[in-house]
């Protein structure tokens, strides 16, 4: 620096090497800002291009793996299979570390303090093993984790805890802690160091006194000696005791996060889960074949949904999961279903929800439809498998009025908050009127929400709204997919098998003999095998009055056809009632008030209205399904009445000429002689004469010719006693007789 403080002269005379360093270097600086200056018009297109030119980076792949709380039993070898498993399918599949989600759930309120500490701590050596470098693992608790599965949360990398959610007593249960057990907790604490060691111990043992202290190169969790050693030797600044000696710590999520650090993000559900990581939903991902050792079984959704048939179903499925020597724990609800019944598809669906996944996979199966109703028994499952053209949803069996698609709502709300699913798109399946659009955030990740359930989200301002979604028809199989409704393809039970790694076969639970007898009769082609039955038999018992075999056959047919769907769901007492009014109809028009045609009329049109309404959930067909369903019915009841008429009309014209019929059946007679030969009394030798009233004609009385007094009947007029009579007709038994003047001779 001497030669700056030089007089100006003797600066510009100076030619020595530091003067010239310094030239040059202010040279070479001005150079260098004019190129700066003149690339900077074309460097943001630079920059542009050179960005195109880099490779795009991987998506983050990640796995879901529950675990079941407590640990106890094969539990551990059960969850280190799955991870292998599904290391095996991340291998290869991004530059990225691919992220395991250990997602801890406990079957009871208890939090798995349960747990035997050999298998936790089995598991926890087997997370913060050399095998899992490759992973992030994160462990997720979305309720409390207590005694020696805390082990396992502290061998991964992350925690992830909801707010009310609580971590800690370790060591609850235990009478005596030795070593073994607090060189473990230390052992795990330390390769981790996701929670400091002394807080671990302070967990499993109450006889520890846990401080935290500041001191000059910052924040240490201590035990009581090492505390006395840091406070002897001037290092500490302040302490807060974190527990005291005759206590276990426990932290809430909250305190984990906010106040201790020791988590690194609150998620109160999966959506803010994946918000946390960085995750799109579609990231995510639940391996069908993780975990093995499936023992299924297969429980049938098919027809008309009603409490009698639900009833049926739940208590079977839960006796199958009940009974501990099957140890069922995969069940595939195959539906086959237009719906029928809001309320107990929802009683299923929360049934199905309400199975802890960590110990029971629910899979739902569609290979023809799941509409209306049904569909929610279908979103309700783990996952949903379907046929690529199955449908889902849209119009159903029957018409929700307008207070049941409000219980809708809110049901189906209710139901995705606990299971921690959008539940906009399963109530626009059902509600034609529901809408719904489609929104994406900054990260790309797209997902589908009604304005209400938007503004549920924790941040509603990174969502933004997109087209509307019209699923008012239904969604094929793999328009679900798309939607992220269906999470695979199958065309059927052998490819789902095969999906999951099932050996063996799908075993339904098998009905009693009365719902397996109801299932049949009410099928389509049975139905109309009754209806044939049960009409032919009922003309011949018409065209041959007296009760017989035909209307034996006949009252039989129509009972079964009628029971079957009453209880199958689809006939009411109006259909009976129907029934029942145009066959009195029919019998009034023949036997009582003959030739009028009013009765026999509305009578036939009764029945078969009646026919075609037991066959439907509803009455007026006012979406596309009904309009079909009730093309199917009209079909069924015309097939039935046809071909009753062609039987009629065979049995007519070939049975009596068939030969062994010739040999049992009398040769028909001539209609003249038939009425002969029925004569009681032959009165035609009356015919012309007269006679005298005994009694009243009101139309029918007595009249005495000569000697013979005979019943007689007038023309419709009202005779009185003692009036002169003539008879103008004889018709078998019955005399037709008319009223003449006072000079008539008899």
């Amino acid at each position: 620096m001497y030669p700056i403080q030089k007089s100006r002269s003797n600066r510009r005379n100076a030619r020595s090497p530091q003067a010239s360093a310094w030239r040059i270097g202010i040279y070479f600086l001005l150079s260098l800002s004019s190129l700066l200056l003149l690339a900077a018009d074309d460097a943001p297109d630079r920059v542009a291009d050179s960005a195109k030119n880099l490779p795009k980076a991987a998506a983050t792949v990640a796995r879901l793996i529950p675990v079941p709380l407590p640990i106890t039993g094969n539990a551990d070898s059960n969850l280190k299979r799955m991870i292998d498993q599904s290391i095996e399918s991340t291998a290869n599949q991004g530059d990225s570390r691919p992220v395991l989600i250990l997602e801890f759930r406990a079957s009871s309120g208890e939090g798995g303090a349960a747990s035997e500490f050999e298998r936790s701590l089995s598991v926890a050596r087997y997370l913060a093993s050399d095998r899992l470098s490759g992973v992030r693992t994160v462990a997720y608790l979305p309720g409390s984790v207590r005694g020696h599965a805390v082990l396992a949360v502290l061998a991964c990398e992350e925690i992830i805890v909801a707010a009310d959610a609580e971590l800690g007593r370790a060591g609850i249960g235990e009478e005596h802690i030795d070593d073994a057990m607090r060189s473990s907790y230390r052992e795990i604490a330390e390769r981790r160091r996701t929670i400091p060691p002394a807080v671990a111990l302070g967990m499993l043992d109450k006889s520890l006194a846990v401080t935290r202290v500041q001191t000059l190169d910052g924040v240490r969790y201590v035990l009581a000696d090492e505390l006395k050693s840091l406070q002897e030797s001037g290092a500490v600044t302040s302490t807060e005791a974190i527990v005291a000696a005759g206590d276990l710590i426990n932290f809430t999520g909250s305190e984990l996060r906010l106040k201790y650090g020791f988590a690194s993000h609150i998620a109160d559900d999966r959506n803010a889960l994946l918000a946390a990581l960085e995750l799109s939903s579609e990231a995510l991902e639940q391996d069908p074949s993780l975990g093995g050792e499936w023992r299924p079984i297969r429980v049938d959704v098919s027809g008309v949904i009603n409490s009698r048939n639900v009833n049926w179903l739940l208590k079977s499925t839960q006796e199958q999961i009940d009974n501990k020597s099957a140890g069922v724990n995969f069940v595939c609800v195959t539906i086959d279903s237009a719906g029928g019944s809001l309320v107990d598809s929802l009683r299923v669906a929360n049934y199905l929800a309400g199975l802890d996944p960590a110990m029971v996979r629910t899979v739902a199966f569609v290979e023809s439809q799941a509409r209306g109703d049904a569909a929610l028994i279908a979103w309700a499952c783990d996952q949903l498998v379907m046929k690529e053209d199955a449908i889902l949803g849209g119009p159903g069996a029957v018409n929700f009025a307008a207070r049941e698609i409000s219980e809708l709502t809110q049901a189906v709300r209710a139901l995705g908050v606990e299971t921690q699913r959008n539940w906009s798109l399963p109530v626009a399946l059902v509600d034609s009127k529901f809408e719904v659009h489609r929104y994406t955030n900054s990260r790309g990740e797209t997902r589908y929400f009604s304005a209400e359930e938007v503004a549920e989200q924790a941040d509603p301002t990174q969502w933004t709204r997109g087209e509307a979604v019209d699923v008012a028809e239904g969604l094929s199989g793999r328009e679900a997919s798309s939607f992220g409704l269906a999470r695979h393809m199958a065309n059927n039970l052998t490819e789902l098998r095969q999906l999951y790694q099932i050996d063996e076969e799908l075993e339904g639970v098998k009905p009693n003999w009365a719902l397996l007898a109801i299932e049949r009769l009410s099928s389509p082609r049975l139905a109309a095998t009754l209806l044939l039955i049960a009409s032919f038999a009922f003309f011949i018992e018409i065209s041959q009055p007296g009760v017989g075999v035909a209307g034996f056959v006949s009252a039989l047919c129509f009972l079964l056809f009628f029971w079957s769907n009453f209880l199958n769901g689809t006939a009411a007492w109006l259909e009976g009632l129907l029934f029942v009014a145009g066959v009195a109809s029919l019998v009034i028009e023949i036997f009582v008030l003959p030739g009028f045609g009013i009765f026999g009329f509305g009578g036939g049109c009764l029945i078969v209205t009646s026919l075609v309404l037991a066959s439907q959930t509803f009455i007026v067909p006012r979406n596309s399904y009904q309009f079909e369903q009730f093309a199917n019915s009209m079909m069924m009841v015309a097939a039935g009445l046809v071909g009753t008429f062609v039987a009629l009309l065979t049995v007519r014209k070939y049975l009596p000429d068939a030969p062994i019929f010739k040999r049992l059946m009398l040769e028909r007679p001539d209609e003249e002689d038939l009425d002969v030969r029925e004569l009681l009394t032959d009165y035609r030798h009356l015919l012309g004469k007269y006679g005298q009233t005994i009694t009243q004609l009101t139309p029918s009385g007595k009249a005495r010719f000569g000697d013979e007094d005979v019943d007689v009947i007038s023309d419709g007029e009202v005779i009185p006693r003692g009036s002169r009579v003539m008879v103008a007709d004889v018709r078998g038994n019955r005399v037709l007789v008319q009223f003449t003047d006072k000079d008539a001779r008899v």
